[in-house]
């Protein structure tokens, strides 16, 4: 009679697993739908998505990393995709579907190697190969601009908001933008993008769009007979509550007469009157406090003249203190003239049915804020994104110095020089450079295809151009010809390029290596963390 062999679990119930070429194509499937949802809204031309969440809120966006996060994509590779567009995000601020797209594409052809079976390892060492040379070619082919380039900077910004919904507004905004980064840089052209504050109202429409060399607020005064406008203002950020503290331990006082009463509030309103003086000596005519202000004080306060809000957060007293050259004290006694902050204006103004606070005319604000306007919410949120792009293209090329044409001009270089490139090379490496060279030309076809132009011929055209050396030779979408994107006014930073190329064959190169994919069931009861179906899963499977 045979021995019955009891099977061996290992793994707890529940767990699913998929191994070798099953793991690697349901990787690379997740990644290539991660990739194709976000392509067709690259370029010029390129569609927008509207996304509904859970609670009914529309999002209607043209931005990649929006669209990821919006979107709440739950397939564990797919995850690493989005992983990218959020690292785009934050270097450069723009670029994000060009990282994603180029990702999907290093890891659909690397596909086909997989079935000529070149092992995982040799294609992840020829795209690192491939990645190397890639960020060495874009250094060389970059050209240097300088602060004083200010035409080339107002096209950099303008490349950013092409095909965005605050295109038909483009001249405005991105002179808005341009100002505002060269406010805000430092003198070896570094820029902290936390010190342009875009603030946004609905109403109006985007012209009405402006840029405040100070800091906008949404608080109002905190009493009405505060003065509504106070010219060359001199500020006082203070981070302490003007009001009269609770001890630390529990206290009773005993009043035993109503004569003790009244001594006990005098006392309370000589101390709240007491702060109030403090803050008028120093010559301060305006009060912007982090905590609370007692309606004692702010009557006080009303009496003196002075302007105040309170209540404000952190990161607006940082700002504000950066742009009017105050400094933020946390002890009434220590507040000086020396402290105090200047700006040429600050008014309550209404806008809509909201009060602002704003604090303009500073005489070299280090920080900045735009105010955005527009028709409708959907519309504001969008330009802010456009601007927000914009802001961070123009930081990225000023902070590097270095910027390229675009219009999918450096890619098709790109995979020109990269070809040259793989037949430098031996073994099996070639083969996955020639995959990263073919993988680079995406994103001239994409914004092809998103303009209804057709891809093969002038994909033809663009290549032609580039080998009698036209390295800024890209495809004009509205016309549907090669033209000299630098010409066009076209223009990018370099550091949306190489961190798009260091980040995409990254996580290809990351997402080729795994070949076992366990998801464990979590506690008893509970539903796999990985999508069901990981087998050879399709589309509908991915967890979206």
């Amino acid at each position: 009679m045979a021995q019955q062999v009891q099977p061996i679990f290992i793994l707890p119930e529940g767990t699913q697993r998929s191994v070798g070429r099953d793991a690697q194509r349901t990787n690379i499937m997740a990644a290539k739908i991660v990739a194709e949802t976000v392509r067709t809204t690259l370029g010029p031309k390129g569609m927008d998505k509207m996304i509904v969440d859970s609670l009914g809120d529309v999002t209607v966006t043209n931005d990649g990393v929006t669209i990821l996060e919006e979107m709440q994509i739950e397939h564990p590779s797919a995850k690493m995709i989005v992983e990218v567009a959020k690292t785009q995000e934050n270097e450069v601020g723009d670029g994000t579907t060009t990282a994603v797209v180029l990702a999907g594409e290093l890891l659909k052809n690397s596909e086909r190697l997989l079935d000529q079976d070149v092992h995982p390892a040799v294609i992840a060492r020829g795209y690192r190969q491939a990645a190397d040379k890639a960020l060495e070619l874009l250094n060389e082919m970059a050209e240097k601009i300088t602060p004083k380039d200010e035409q080339v900077l107002h096209q950099i910004a303008m490349t950013a908001m092409t095909g965005k919904g605050a295109e038909y507004a483009k001249e405005k905004l991105s002179d808005l933008a341009v100002k505002s980064v060269k406010l805000v840089a430092e003198l070896d052209n570094s820029v902290d993008l936390d010190n342009i504050k875009i603030e946004k109202r609905s109403g109006g429409s985007v012209d009405d769009s402006e840029l405040i060399k100070g800091i906008v607020l949404d608080k109002e005064k905190v009493h009405s007979s505060m003065p509504r406008l106070v010219k060359n203002a001199k500020i006082a950020l203070l981070d302490k509550e003007i009001e009269i503290k609770k001890t630390e331990i529990d206290a009773n006082i005993e009043i035993t007469s109503p004569d003790q009463l009244q001594a006990f509030l005098d006392q309370e309103e000589k101390m709240l009157r007491d702060m109030v003086e403090k803050i008028a000596n120093s010559g301060a005519n305006v009060l912007i406090c982090q905590k609370g202000i007692d309606d004692v004080a702010q009557h006080f306060l009303a009496k003196k003249g002075i302007y105040a809000v309170r209540r404000v957060s952190d990161s607006d007293m940082k700002k504000i203190s950066k742009a009017t050259g105050g400094v933020v004290v946390n002890n009434l006694h220590d507040l000086s003239k020396d402290d105090l902050g200047f700006a040429g204006a600050v008014e309550e103004r209404k806008i809509g049915d909201d009060q602002f606070t704003y604090i303009m005319e500073c005489k070299n604000p280090k920080a900045v804020t735009i105010l955005v306007r527009g028709g409708t919410e959907h519309v504001t949120n969008e330009i802010e994104r456009a601007l927000t792009d914009a802001v961070g293209d123009v930081s990225a090329a000023l902070r590097d110095g270095k910027v390229v044409g675009g219009a999918g001009a450096p890619e098709v270089q790109l995979a020109l020089e990269l070809r040259k490139y793989a037949e430098t090379l031996s073994g099996r490496e070639q083969l996955a450079v020639q995959a990263f060279a073919d993988s680079m030309e995406i994103i001239p076809r994409t914004l092809i295809e998103n303009a209804g132009l057709d891809p093969i011929d002038i994909m033809t055209d663009l290549k032609a151009a580039h080998s009698k050396k036209q390295v800024w030779a890209g495809v004009d979408v509205f016309t549907g010809k090669v033209t000299d994107s630098w010409k066009k006014g076209v223009i990018e930073p370099l550091k949306i390029k190489t961190q798009a190329v260091s980040s995409a064959s990254e996580v290809a190169i990351m997402i080729l290596r795994i070949d076992d994919v366990i998801a464990s069931s979590g506690s008893k009861g509970k539903a796999p963390a990985m999508p069901p179906g990981m087998g050879g899963m399709g589309g509908e499977d991915m967890g979206y």
